[in-house]
């Protein structure tokens, strides 16, 4: 995941960081850090926790200057600690440099392992700072080309903002796995992960970056470039099962019409005759709910509430009392379910245990039947692109029938849209613009797929029934 902000040409940069990293947090929580530039040199503050939390008043004063990036961290390479926070910001013979980054290098351990065969020296274990030591080598004239050099050797997914004193770069990668949009607020330039980030500072939104694209913004103003060779798109499609906001415009589409869509979709292939009425699991499953409602002609109501004010369950110290985590999360309206055959719709089922306690609590607070919809296909494949799915074996549905899976999560039904059917919902019935690899096991870099390690050959999980 991970939510990446920049702003180019207003007085305010790192206040207007701030907002748009606050819009971005969904996309990541476990660290956050902003870089500014006043021209003459880079002044970053990173910390672990929350954007509220992290950027007070003092803090953002700080941080002066007319250009500014952010981040918001969830981590798959690299450990969740503060040597791992972005923007990564260093000094080389180039001067001053910081980056900021959403998605995964397939290739960062080979390169890494060349690298410090070479006496590189790595601060981090994310994979970004392979980007840097890339680029500190690199013998082209200008920043940009050396970006281009150092990108050419890198496999995977990327969208990236490069600040140094006195210009941003950004770029995202050919497959254009993650997104990236250019907005304009007045006389300054802007570039988000999402177009909600845009909407919260009162941008323009102009365009989102071509996939392979590169953008730089400097005192000679914006030119754009296709620097890389072109090839098939491969947008990630848990984009808009999950990730982004409902109201973000991704990919060229409205998020909170394409789940609704998905829903629709959902509601035509895997139908309740009988049903009472329709809930979401809170909060990412409600447009697909309404769209399930809608094309189905039975009632929506709520049936599940969440608590805005729980953090992670792993963080309890007991095992004993880990059992409540989704209680803490989410309670049952007892008045809405008691007596009625329910319709319960999800974005996805990953490895089951969750689902399971969900059914369980809305048949203990009086649903009759529950019967389970998913609005994405099963998850059968990890993924390698940038987020932090579990590995294949840990993946109920890698190894497990619809039918055992309905079984153990103790559902009378359960349904899940056809990869087909997503292709529909989304406008790509042909399936090519979209990398939807951890649904298909069809990895668009990299030696990933079937059995492509020992790792993969392993039995998937076992599991015990009600």
């Amino acid at each position: 995941m991970c939510g990446i902000f920049g702003i180019v040409g207003h007085p305010e940069a790192s206040n207007l960081a701030y907002l748009g990293l606050h819009a971005l947090q969904h996309r990541g929580q476990e660290s956050a850090g902003i870089v500014a530039s006043d021209g003459e040199r880079l002044r970053a503050h990173l910390a672990m926790g929350h954007v509220a939390d992290i950027f007070t008043a003092p803090v953002i004063e700080s941080l002066p200057g007319g250009a500014a990036i952010g981040h918001v961290r969830y981590s798959t390479a690299g450990g969740s600690r503060l040597k791992n926070a972005q923007p990564l910001s260093v000094e080389y013979v180039g001067g001053q440099m910081s980056v900021a980054h959403n998605g995964n290098l397939v290739n960062a351990e080979e390169l890494r392992k060349s690298l410090e065969a070479d006496g590189a020296i790595f601060q981090s274990d994310a994979d970004t700072e392979v980007v840097i030591h890339l680029i500190a080598r690199s013998k082209k004239a200008t920043f940009e080309d050396k970006v281009v050099e150092a990108l050419s050797r890198v496999k995977g997914a990327y969208s990236l903002l490069f600040l140094t004193e006195k210009k941003l770069v950004a770029v995202r990668d050919p497959f254009g796995f993650r997104p990236l949009v250019l907005g304009r607020l007045k006389n300054s330039w802007v570039l988000a992960s999402e177009t909600t980030a845009l909407d919260l500072i009162e941008a323009e939104f102009i365009r989102e970056l071509e996939a392979g694209e590169m953008v730089v913004i400097d005192e000679g103003g914006l030119r754009t470039s296709n620097p890389f060779p072109p090839t098939r798109l491969g947008r990630c499609i848990f984009e808009h099962v999950y990730f982004a906001k409902p109201d973000s415009v991704l990919f060229g589409t409205s998020v909170y019409e394409t789940r609704k869509e998905l829903g629709r979709q959902l509601a035509r292939e895997q139908p309740v005759p009988g049903a009472d009425l329709v809930i979401a699991v809170p909060d990412s499953g409600v447009p697909a709910a309404i769209g399930y409602s809608q094309a189905s002609g039975i009632p929506y109501d709520v049936g599940l509430i969440r608590s805005h004010y729980v953090g992670r369950t792993f963080i309890e110290p007991q095992q004993s009392i880990r059992h409540f985590g989704v209680k803490l999360k989410l309670s049952a309206v007892r008045q809405v379910l008691k007596g009625k055959r329910v319709v319960v719709v999800d974005d996805s089922i990953v490895r089951g245990t969750t689902s399971r306690k969900i059914v369980k609590m809305l048949k203990a607070a009086g649903a009759v039947e529950v019967h389970l919809r998913i609005s994405s296909p099963p998850t059968q494949w990890p993924c390698y692109y940038g987020i932090d799915t579990p590995s294949r074996q840990e993946l109920i549905a890698s190894s497990h029938s619809v039918e055992e899976i309905a079984r153990y999560v103790t559902a009378d039904s359960l349904g899940y849209v056809s990869l087909e059917g997503l292709g529909t919902a989304v406008g790509d019935r042909e399936r090519t613009t979209f990398c939807t690899a951890c649904f298909s096991g069809k990895y668009l870099t990299g030696n990933f797929g079937p059995a492509s390690s020992e790792e993969e050959k392993k039995p998937g999980p076992k599991l015990v029934s009600a």
